[in-house]
């Protein structure tokens, strides 16, 4: 259980000392960008359902025809 404890008070102590974190304003851009490419993301993967699922439909239509 020590190497545990160890392990994460070892790891605190890197994200304290060692790690360079960015300035709040580049944090909120770049959460921006996140956040408009994933409602694009989302809204081509919607469209691309919405077409595959006409398609579909359309050649059980000419089946069941």
């Amino acid at each position: 259980m020590t190497k545990v404890v160890n392990y994460i008070s070892e790891a605190f102590e890197e994200l304290k000392s060692n790690v360079t974190w960015p300035d709040w304003s580049e944090v909120q851009r770049l959460t921006i960008v996140v956040a408009v490419f994933s409602i694009v993301f989302a809204l081509a993967t919607w469209g691309v359902d919405e077409m595959c699922a006409k398609a579909i439909a359309g050649i059980f239509n000419l089946i069941k025809s």
